[in-house]
């Protein structure tokens, strides 16, 4: 019986570690991964943004605004149309 309070605490211990573990660990690592996940993301976005501003202003110098908006414009319909026949066929 002089062990009793010594089991007690670490029987306490180790369910409030299992609780932790259940709970508040797996909320965090959500947390974080959101969160990188959405700064990730953002950064994707700019790099596309910032890349199809660089070819546009590449296809500027020599077709001037309206040729450099038709090779883009043909460029996304011929992306549209590739992805348009990979499609799942129902």
């Amino acid at each position: 019986m002089d062990d009793f309070p010594s089991k007690l605490a670490g029987f306490l211990e180790d369910t409030a570690a299992k609780a932790r573990a259940l709970t508040v660990d797996r909320a965090s690592n959500a947390v974080r991964m959101t969160t990188l996940g959405i700064i990730a993301g953002s950064f994707g976005l700019m790099a596309v943004i910032f890349l199809l501003w660089t070819i546009y202003g590449a296809l500027e110098i020599p077709l001037r605004d309206f040729g450099a908006f038709g090779v883009l414009a043909g460029l996304f319909a011929l992306g549209g149309v590739l992805l348009w026949a990979k499609r799942p066929k129902e």
